[in-house]
């Protein structure tokens, strides 16, 4: 059984915390990123958001990420509440090394994957050095 407890303080500490967040625990959509050899992988913990309501776009370099998360209707009563509802969004400044166009992304037990490939022009890539024609070296020569 939850017990309610008449301290005013207490909720709006509560209530900052969703709002702003703290560092070990931050307001909406906490995220994981890392680098898998040639690819990134950012990772959203969105419990409880459905598929459908959320929505990537990414637009000169930002990846904007937008869920909601839906408050319950009906005849209930509320006992707590520390899982923030509405519309929230996050976004992220991503590099010009990565290759935006071909971002993946996946939504499986409330965690949203993206994984972004670095881009082609990025990767390390060897240079061939080709040698003179013999033809100019004789004409070097007889000069």
């Amino acid at each position: 059984m939850l017990l309610r407890t008449a301290d005013p303080f207490r909720d709006f500490d509560r209530l900052t915390q969703q709002l702003l967040g703290t560092t070990n625990r931050p307001a909406v959509m906490p995220m994981d990123a890392w680098r898998e050899g040639e690819r990134f992988v950012i990772e959203f913990d969105l419990p409880g958001v459905s598929r459908e309501s959320i929505d990537l776009d990414v637009e000169h370099n930002v990846l904007t990420v937008r869920a909601e998360r839906v408050a319950r209707n009906g005849d209930w009563e509320r006992l707590a509440s520390e899982r923030p509802t509405g519309q929230f969004s996050r976004q992220l400044v991503l590099g010009d090394n990565l290759d935006l166009d071909r971002i993946e992304a996946t939504y499986d037990a409330g965690v949203l994957r993206l994984v972004v490939p670095v881009a082609e022009k990025a990767k390390p890539r060897k240079i061939e050095i080709a040698g003179a024609s013999p033809e100019k070296e004789t004409a070097a020569i007889e000069s």
